[in-house]
């Protein structure tokens, strides 16, 4: 039959062509679901939340060794990540949470992926990949609830190949010496400043040619210090919002011509202190108008121009700094500065310090060569000190408290000491 009403009829050739479409397609289909990333992912959620201990109420006497922990230090990761009683253990890829007993909570692990990175803000951890595609950098991250570890959110876009986390309560990114990017609570980018590569725009960034060396951020502020080819004696400090209009363009608000060197070691609500070098060194505080409110001539700072640590972007200063109910705090390498945070006027200086301290009880609790010092904050008395026995470790040691617990960060293993 043949004609405009003659049925269609199929050869042997339109089956063999169907035949190959179909097993070229599932071919296709297999190859993305075998070599996806997310078989690489092994996420285990926790079944209940832990119980949490409460938090000491009165000044602690006596500590006991408890547990003890590998775990790895990512750039901008000084103290123990400790949220809401959960300890997040950073590792070559992914992260563990546990409860303050030392028992494991949750875990994820992308065994195709390096973690960069890593912070705390929200009640969850972000943990920040490296991501192997070419020219990707360290730009894949995802937000887990800390008390369980499931899912909060994931982001993925290109970004340098080295970074360091920088967080505040309200506000987790990275920092490199190329940029920095901050990120609201769902990973939605809300600013980025410095060189950004495949610009759509341009003259969004007002000084993508200089080079940045420290940044800091808290609730509505960004600080960052920068040196620039076209001004070689000096190191500029520069404010701008954390919410901008439009993310890809930066908001500036103060910025202050500084000592070539100098370097962010606190930021408060409305301003920030750096440390500026020199035959004279100096603490320096400033509004985000760039008005100075105080200078303090201080000892020099080992930690500035040292050799940064393995994995941290050269170039980039990282503060070892805590925030404490009175005061913000930063450790200089051999000594621990207490700032008051409204204006980042130093309080205290305490000599003995071997790193960042904790609020344990209503006292300061910082750690020394012999231990654990308590502390009147108000004052900067020491009170007492309680002898710590770490097994031979004579670094740097920084502190976070997780239920009645005190985490130690010892170089690359965390330690938990049970309060008495």
């Amino acid at each position: 039959m043949s004609g405009a009403g003659a049925p269609l009829r199929r050869t042997r050739g339109d089956l063999i062509a169907t035949a190959v479409i179909a097993v070229v397609a599932m071919a296709a289909v297999l190859g993305v679901v075998f070599t996806a990333s997310v078989r690489e992912v092994s996420h285990t959620v926790a079944e209940a939340s832990a119980a949490i201990p409460d938090e000491p109420r009165s000044s602690p006497t006596a500590v006991e060794a408890d547990w003890s922990t590998p775990a790895l230090s990512p750039p901008g990761t000084t103290r123990p990540i400790v949220i809401e009683g959960v300890t997040v253990v950073p590792e070559e890829h992914g992260a563990r949470g546990l409860a303050p007993d030392g028992t494991q909570l949750w875990s994820y692990t992308r065994a195709d992926r390096e973690l960069c990175a890593a912070g705390a803000a929200w009640s969850t951890a972000v943990l920040v990949f490296r991501d192997p595609a070419a020219e990707a950098g360290c730009g894949d991250a995802v937000s887990l609830h800390a008390a369980d570890g499931s899912y909060s959110a994931t982001r993925s876009a290109p970004a340098p190949d080295e970074v360091a986390s920088v967080v505040s309560n309200s506000r987790v990114g990275v920092a490199s010496p190329e940029r920095v990017e901050l990120w609201r609570s769902d990973l939605v980018r809300t600013v980025e400043y410095g060189d950004v590569p495949a610009k759509q725009e341009p003259e969004q960034q007002p000084h993508e040619e200089c080079v940045i060396n420290s940044a800091l951020t808290r609730t509505e502020l960004l600080a960052v210090t920068e040196d620039c080819p076209d001004d070689p004696e000096h190191t500029w400090l520069r404010f701008q919002a954390t919410t901008p209009e439009d993310s890809r363009a930066p908001e500036m608000d103060g910025e202050v011509a500084l000592a070539s060197g100098s370097r962010l070691v606190a930021v408060g609500q409305d301003g920030a202190a750096v440390f500026e070098p020199g035959p004279a060194p100096r603490l320096r505080s400033f509004a985000q108008d760039g008005t100075e409110r105080l200078s303090r001539d201080v000892a020099d700072a080992p930690v500035i121009g040292a050799p940064a640590d393995e994995g941290t972007p050269e170039g980039l200063f990282l503060p070892r700094t805590a925030d404490l109910p009175h005061h913000m705090s930063w450790f200089d390498g051999e000594r621990l500065h207490l700032m008051h945070p409204d204006n980042l006027e130093v309080a205290h200086v305490l000599e003995d310090a071997t790193g960042t301290g904790v609020a344990v009880g209503g006292r300061l609790v910082y750690p020394t060569a012999e231990g654990l010092a308590v502390a009147d904050w108000d004052t900067g008395k020491v009170e007492h000190t309680i002898p710590v026995d770490r097994a031979g470790y004579t670094g740097e040691v920084d502190l976070a408290l997780a239920g009645d617990r005190v985490i130690e960060r010892r170089g690359d293993e965390l330690a938990a000491l049970r309060v008495l």
